[in-house]
């Protein structure tokens, strides 16, 4: 990772534990899109996963165990792996010194999380998480068009993710005992929860109702959650696998005009198809927001591109000391938190007071 002779910088070094939905898919390809970045090392046991990411890439190498991924002193350990295995896994990595990106949402647990945290600050690297989605085309879109203060004051946010998955996987996500770190709640909850915070701030009540609705699965798959904020604001949440129809993405209720969003961020459906993160038309949707003002009168919102790819650039240059981390440990708890009150909120159908920080 040094300059010599007025040469490019070396590339960081990464490895990926996890080659399935969400390392192959998200993490791989945004790695491979990132200048200052090689993917150089893959683990898993899969025998069909092993061939994949070799076909992928063939200059990687692939491994079946943790400790020989990391005997290779990767610069990076980024973590795809189940929920379930993020603590140990990223535990020793940190153990060796080597800094850490890790998918939402960091830890099942908020004392897991802790411990990670810990971990880090004890080795002196970066603990980073993927909360991706803060790089969405509507949230973006939303934060450009606060800044112009045609909403005024927003006294209410709603914020969907929608899906319709009537079957249910095998795969932990939706299979397993509360340990796994299955259900919607922590997949999809970490980035609703995360975008609202980050919009409109600190939360001081919480209250969540969480459902099993379709048959043959251990986990959540359908979730509703109210934050208020301390600003007034009031965020309304739903994650579902179970809606044949959608309704607005998002969704803001202001003094002076409202702004709504259809339609999930494309970058997910462009990382699928295989498009590259460099095409012109990357991260731009379909069609505008609507803008509709005091009077009723509505009108095209152009939409800001949503920028994944800026997350994976901003890791490396922190990882390499020249930039700020773009989501911290300590984000990611603070999210982790609110979602284990939303679960109690649901068990006890109470509302929650969230402590102060």
């Amino acid at each position: 990772m040094t300059v010599s002779n007025g040469e490019a910088a070396v590339p960081t070094r990464v490895a990926l534990a996890g080659y399935g939905f969400a390392g192959r898919l998200f993490h791989a390809p945004l790695i491979r899109a990132t200048a200052d970045a090689r993917l150089t090392r893959v683990l898993t046991t899969s025998r069909e996963r092993t061939a994949q990411a070799l076909a992928d890439d063939p200059r990687i190498t692939v491994h079946g165990s943790l400790g020989s991924l990391l005997d290779g002193a990767p610069e990076l350990l980024v973590i795809a792996s189940a929920n379930a295995a993020h603590t140990e896994q990223a535990l020793a990595a940190l153990e060796r010194g080597i800094p850490v990106l890790i998918d939402k949402p960091l830890a099942p647990t908020v004392a897991l999380a802790e411990t990670i945290i810990a971990a880090g600050r004890a080795a002196g690297v970066p603990v980073i998480v993927f909360l991706n989605r803060r790089w969405d085309s509507d949230l973006l879109t939303l934060r450009d068009l606060l800044g112009t203060g045609q909403l005024g004051t927003i006294h209410r946010f709603e914020s969907r993710i929608q899906r319709w998955q009537p079957e249910p996987t095998t795969g932990w996500r939706d299979q397993g005992g509360p340990d796994d770190g299955g259900g919607i709640l922590l997949d999809l909850g970490p980035h609703l929860v995360d975008q609202a915070t980050l919009l409109f701030g600190r939360v001081t009540r919480i209250y969540a109702e969480c459902r099993t609705v379709r048959p043959g699965t251990d986990h959540d798959d359908e979730v509703f959650i109210a934050l208020t904020h301390a600003s007034g604001t009031v965020s309304h949440l739903w994650a579902s696998k179970v809606a044949v129809a959608t309704e607005p993405r998002m969704r803001a209720f202001g003094s002076t005009g409202s702004w709504a969003s259809d339609g999930l961020d494309p970058q997910e459906a462009q990382l699928r198809a295989g498009l590259d993160p460099a095409h012109p038309d990357w991260g731009r949707p379909d069609q505008p927001g609507t803008l509709i003002d005091i009077d009723g009168v509505s009108q095209p919102w152009p939409a800001t591109p949503g920028a994944w790819p800026q997350f994976y650039r901003q890791a490396i240059a922190h990882v390499r000391g020249e930039g700020p981390n773009p989501v911290t440990g300590e984000d990611a708890l603070a999210t982790l938190a609110l979602l284990e009150l939303a679960r109690d909120s649901a068990r006890t159908g109470e509302v929650r007071t969230v402590p102060a920080a």
